[in-house]
């Protein structure tokens, strides 16, 4: 995926023409015994206060693997541990810390990032509440990247030696385990796809459809949504300098599609973004 990163090139040019899409050409959019705690920046849960608190996050159904059954859930509820809240800019773990817990968001917003070897930093990805955090350590003793708060944040901590403990007592959550690693795979996948075929308003458009897609599956709307991360962010994860993110989102925003105002976005016409992905024309 790194190589993909490196080698990626960017395509912007000027904008001639309000109305520059194309219509869509059929593309699809990518869319137990507790172990003594390692990290001093977790704290321990109360077990009444955690269950009770496990019970009625909005986040439940996403964080909690489906089909335990009473016991089991019980003891997986059992493994979360709290973690204090991170201010923006803190970060949860850095490159070549000791991986041992596996974190899900509850609050807030984090993006993850892989020093390259010449010293430049690459963002990989962006996480919303319900989302997992570390899961690219799997198979590692380490980290490979680092996770840095995006804002005021909440994450639930699990360590994964005791997850997998459970997981070979309890089917369902050895098929959760597996889900997350698909997910990881498919994001990857995406990223590539992004960076290797797409033109610069197309990685934006599905940039901005991947996200209110994210908003949307969370309860939130996706037609307007404010986006955690800068533009600088934004253009470092799609291989685009600043300046042509900014243009893009001009374009788009002459062309109907969005308004934009800072970090405030609302897609005005869903159907005209999507049609950008697939319409690979260039700005002279």
């Amino acid at each position: 995926m790194i190589e993909a990163l490196c080698k990626a090139t960017e395509t912007d040019h000027a904008d001639t023409d309000p109305h520059p899409y194309g219509r869509p050409r059929g593309h699809t959019l990518l869319h137990f015994v507790m172990p003594p705690l390692t990290h001093t920046h977790l704290r321990a849960v109360n077990p009444v206060a955690r269950k009770d608190s496990c019970e009625h996050c909005r986040l439940h159904a996403v964080c909690v693997p489906a089909g335990l059954d009473a016991g089991e859930r019980d003891e997986f509820i059992g493994l979360v541990f709290q973690h204090k809240r991170l201010a923006m800019g803190e970060r949860l773990y850095r490159a070549g810390e000791a991986f041992t817990h596996l974190y899900f968001v509850k609050t807030g917003a984090f993006k993850s990032v892989m020093m390259l070897h010449d010293g430049r930093e690459q963002i990989t990805g962006f996480h919303l509440a319900g989302d997992s955090l570390g899961i690219d350590a799997i198979g590692a003793s380490t980290h490979p990247s680092e996770a840095v708060a995006l804002e005021d944040a909440w994450v639930c901590a699990v360590p994964y030696q005791s997850l997998m403990q459970l997981s070979r007592r309890a089917e369902p959550v050895q098929g959760y385990v597996q889900s997350l690693l698909s997910r990881e795979l498919v994001r990857d996948q995406g990223v590539m796809v992004l960076l290797g075929r797409m033109q610069a308003d197309e990685r934006v458009a599905a940039f901005l459809i991947n996200f209110a897609q994210r908003f949307k599956t969370r309860g939130q709307s996706p037609n307007e949504f404010i986006l955690p991360m800068a533009r600088e962010d934004i253009g470092n994860y799609l291989g685009l300098t600043l300046e042509t993110v900014s243009r893009c989102l001009s374009r788009l925003k002459k062309a109907g599609l969005i308004e934009v105002n800072n970090r405030q976005l609302h897609i005005l016409d869903h159907a005209g973004l999507e049609q950008v992905i697939g319409a690979g024309q260039n700005h002279d």
